[in-house]
């Protein structure tokens, strides 16, 4: 597994909070923590500094593998590390699992101090927003005043957005790939039907299945499923697929006919075994609310007026959930204020899931954008 190319076995850490958090809701909580991992090491004046937002089923292990689960490597592990796109010999790269997630930072399945319980449903409605606030916070505590940049793919991408927005003066530059400025009425549809699917399973008990020692595992196997479909295009599944036969003829019932099913099923069955269902309506909401719009008048270039970062955005043409459209909507809007911006919109049939994928032309893209922040990086 020791690869030159790899930032190796990694650890993650926690970082405990005591000041109470208050948020957009209006909620707050007392206290929390948040697990991260860093990559590279920091400079002397703490100007390399990369964060790396995450999207909706991954968390803090972007890099690297666990030296006791070598198997486990970070999703993003082809994007960064020595020598990759993001060169973690040149850049101090942090990822956190998000507040409300289910991978080590405070959630639904945390203990409530002031109950003994399982915080389960009365863990606050969180939004893009809230994160932000939360990661800033971390920041902090790390001596890192000014981010070098903040990337994200997919909600990560929505993240880095909000970094530019409400910390304009924390961050120099902002890599958004497989972005939207906001969900469409489409997207907001499949997330609800997702959760129905998690919040109707008689195993939930109204978000509190924790002390009933069960898991809404066939909630949560619909709702992977639903949302697997969005992430691959109809040419990716395809060619992956086809109409291939499982035993190589119809079997005339209501069982796995095609290999698209069994993947599918496979995909669900693996999800439910580690994703908390409380987490995943949270964020699926997160992605919803998220619309810097929606408090400058409907307006995404007044959004974006007190921007002062340099932007990469990224989008992939085959992606119809966040489709190259949206991704043009940012551009625009950034355009208009006159910041310094450059869009890309690679040729690639993967779908949604693209930003995970080793494509040479998007990676030639960040690399080169990297490169040239390391040019201006203190040491």
């Amino acid at each position: 597994m020791n690869s030159e190319h790899s930032v190796g076995a990694v650890q993650p850490r926690d970082q405990v909070f005591s000041e109470p958090l208050r948020f957009r809701s209006g909620a707050v909580l007392d206290a929390y923590s948040l697990r991260y991992e860093t990559y590279g090491a920091l400079n002397a004046d703490k100007s390399n500094a990369v964060l790396v937002c995450h999207a909706l089923n991954a968390a803090h292990h972007i890099a690297g593998w666990y030296e006791d689960d070598p198997s486990n490597i970070g999703w993003w592990d082809n994007m960064i590390g020595p020598g990759k796109p993001l060169d973690t010999n040149r850049f101090f790269v942090i990822g956190v699992n998000n507040l409300g997630g289910c991978f080590g930072s405070t959630g639904p399945s945390s203990i409530d101090p002031k109950t003994g319980a399982p915080f389960g449903s009365t863990f606050p409605v969180i939004t893009v927003e809230d994160w932000v606030n939360a990661q800033a916070r971390l920041a902090d505590t790390l001596g890192i005043a000014r981010f070098a940049a903040v990337m994200g793919g997919s909600l990560g991408a929505m993240q880095a957005l909000q970094w530019s927005i409400g910390y304009p003066e924390r961050v120099n530059h902002v890599v958004a790939v497989a972005a939207a400025p906001k969900l469409s009425a489409q997207n907001i549809a499949f997330n609800e039907v997702a959760r129905q699917a998690i919040t109707t399973d008689p195993d939930f008990h109204g978000g509190n299945f924790y002390r009933h020692g069960v898991v809404p595992k066939r909630g949560l196997r619909l709702a992977r499923m639903i949302g697997h479909i969005t992430y691959l295009s109809d040419d990716a599944m395809m060619e992956k697929f086809g109409r291939s036969l499982r035993e190589g003829k119809l079997g005339f019932h209501f069982d796995v006919d095609f290999e698209v099913e069994s993947y599918l099923r496979h995909q669900g069955d693996k999800f439910s075994e580690y994703f908390d269902a409380n987490t995943y309506l949270l964020i699926t909401r997160a992605l919803d609310y998220f619309d810097p719009a929606q408090n400058a008048g409907g307006n995404l270039s007044h959004a974006f007026a007190g921007a002062l970062a340099k932007f990469l955005v990224i989008s992939f043409t085959s992606d119809w959930r966040f489709s190259p459209g949206r991704s043009r909507e940012i551009v625009k809007a950034l355009q208009e204020n006159r910041r310094d911006v450059a869009y890309a919109e690679i040729d690639a049939p993967h779908g949604h899931d693209a930003f995970l994928l080793e494509d040479p032309r998007y990676h030639a893209l960040v690399r080169s954008f990297f490169e040239n922040i390391h040019a201006g990086v203190g040491k």
